[in-house]
């Protein structure tokens, strides 16, 4: 009885102890730092035409993981890429299952019951995606098919904003970006809602750029963030050190131009952030 109750209380402790350890302990320990990507957010996250994981915030979270190898001394950091989507990203952090969420993830204070966020990545805002010669202005789609992806906060905004216009209008969930693109080019719904520069590197991607119309209305305000573990400080903060030296090294700027384009620039919101996120050590 009393072998069988230390026992019990010794795979307790170890379980506490394993808790207590941490994200930098673990991956310490196993050489191996797990990042959580999206296949379908381009320009963020995306595997491009070659089947590479590629886009600016994998790029970035590659960087983290690079910082965060010599922070813990390692010989080498090995990188396990874990797929994941819309839906099931949150999850995925929880489980354990995942590191680092490398996504075009909007950093919310209802998903900060579920998962922790590091410093701001990029902000960007909703807007509306169109058919050249079709509805021009939001206020136009009354009585018409607006697409969305399902599970993100752009979907919680185009209800929101229905609402506030009293308007009518019927949402078409979509797979993910491309399948709403098609959509659009195939007339089955009239306009799409997205982050703006997702819909930006969909309209260029898509061949058919000449057909397509982005409204200049932003609608959301979207402030993106990695998100990781709740109540992990320690990693937090490692991951928020490695962000901070990146803005600060003008290395964000590099990594903006090769997602971008070299002619692209970031709007002035975007420079303020890096600025202020430009932590001192």
């Amino acid at each position: 009885m009393f072998r069988s109750f230390f026992i019990a209380i010794a795979a307790l402790l170890l379980v506490v102890s394993s808790a207590a350890a941490g994200t930098l302990d673990r991956i310490k320990d196993t050489g191996v730092m797990k990042i959580g990507y999206r296949t379908d957010a381009p320009p963020f996250s995306y595997k491009n035409s070659a089947g590479e994981l590629a886009g600016y915030t994998v790029a970035l979270c590659q960087g983290v993981a690079a910082h965060i190898e010599k922070q813990l001394k390692l010989k080498k950091l090995s990188l396990e890429y874990v797929p994941v989507t819309a839906e099931n990203r949150f999850k995925m952090i929880e489980d354990g299952k995942a590191d680092l969420l490398c996504g075009a993830t909007t950093a919310t204070l209802s998903r900060r019951e579920i998962v922790d966020f590091s410093l701001p990545t990029f902000v960007d805002g909703a807007s509306i995606l169109m058919r050249k010669g079709g509805p021009q202005t939001f206020g136009d789609l009354e009585g018409r098919k607006i697409g969305v992806r399902a599970g993100t906060t752009t979907e919680d905004a185009l209800r929101n904003t229905v609402k506030d216009l009293s308007m009518t209008v019927q949402t078409v969930a979509v797979k993910d970006h491309k399948d709403g693109v098609a959509k659009l080019l195939s007339n089955d719904i009239s306009a799409y809602f997205a982050d703006r520069a997702i819909l930006v590197y969909l309209t260029v991607g898509s061949g058919e750029a000449d057909k397509l119309f982005l409204s200049n209305q932003q609608l959301t305000y979207e402030p993106y963030a990695l998100g990781l573990p709740k109540g992990d400080g320690a990693f937090r903060l490692a991951v928020d050190r490695a962000l901070s030296r990146i803005y600060r090294s003008g290395g964000i700027g590099a990594l903006f131009k090769k997602t971008f384009g070299d002619n692209a620039q970031p709007t002035a919101e975007l420079k303020a952030l890096y600025r202020i996120s430009a932590l001192p050590n």
